[in-house]
């Protein structure tokens, strides 16, 4: 299973006029075509992440893609801060398993007011979906706690990798993998590695990771169709970059066991 991916279709779904970033290219990426990408590699399912590229709130192109292929795809939509748990509870019966909070991309003063969001994604059994980077998270640590929600850490929580483990980020994280109620995305290495392929430098951060929290409570995601990438990145070096770092009954755990529980199928 794949556990952070994107679809772009701008034709059928055109873009927001309030997003920020419009993806062209070689960015864009249907269903349809990634249905295709998915079956060429063997992967059985796919958590789409609603893009604040080119849709910001719009989830409309992601509720397509599981619509068309429910067998395969489930998502986590972009929503207002103050979405009832009504709301949710219709996006939960379209296929919707959690709600994201783009830090690194909004800024954490952006999501100050969440936490009764936060409490009625918990009272749905849902997942709060986090993307920071450096020490972000230790922002949204006390509302976490507060509330119990269960929570999932996009891109290893892009630390800041000179740091290593005594960055009060990557303390924060420590914090979360106590209480069992967090799953970590071994993903978007690209997005704070300093180096180009394979990102050796964060060998160290994502052996922490798993050490930390066990491949119980992780699991992988290819970040496709690799929005705003400063260079190439293909599906299959990515899926071989991880078979090459974890025997099979490990990658069992975490391609198909792991996220076969987060998702529900």
């Amino acid at each position: 299973m794949d556990m952070h991916c994107h679809i772009l279709d701008p034709q059928q779904f055109p873009y927001s006029t309030d997003a920020a970033y419009h993806p062209s290219g070689q960015e864009i990426g249907t269903a349809h075509y990634f249905d295709q990408v998915l079956t060429a590699f063997k992967v059985e399912h796919a958590l789409l992440v609603g893009p604040n590229s080119g849709y910001e709130r719009d989830n409309r192109c992601m509720l397509h893609a599981i619509a068309t292929y429910p067998h395969r795809f489930k998502g986590i939509a972009v929503l207002a801060n103050n979405t009832t748990q009504e709301e949710l509870q219709l996006l939960k019966a379209k296929g919707v398993i959690g709600v994201a909070f783009n830090a690194s991309l909004k800024g954490a003063d952006h999501y100050q007011d969440i936490e009764p969001l936060l409490v009625a994604i918990r009272e749905q059994h849902m997942w709060a979906q986090f993307q920071v980077e450096g020490d972000q998270l230790l922002r949204f640590l006390p509302m976490i706690e507060r509330t119990g929600v269960q929570v999932l850490i996009d891109h290893c929580a892009r630390p800041y990798l000179e740091l290593g483990e005594r960055a009060p980020g990557v303390q924060a994280l420590k914090s979360l993998a106590q209480s069992g109620q967090t799953v970590v995305k071994i993903s978007g290495f690209s997005k704070f590695s300093k180096e180009s392929f394979p990102f050796s430098d964060t060998n160290a951060h994502v052996d922490f990771l798993v050490r930390t929290f066990g491949l119980e409570h992780c699991v992988w995601a290819s970040d496709w169709p690799y929005l705003k990438a400063n260079a190439r990145l293909d599906y299959g070096a990515l899926l071989k970059l991880e078979e090459g770092r974890f025997s099979k009954s490990e990658l069992k755990q975490l391609m198909w066991l792991s996220p076969k529980r987060v998702m529900g199928f």
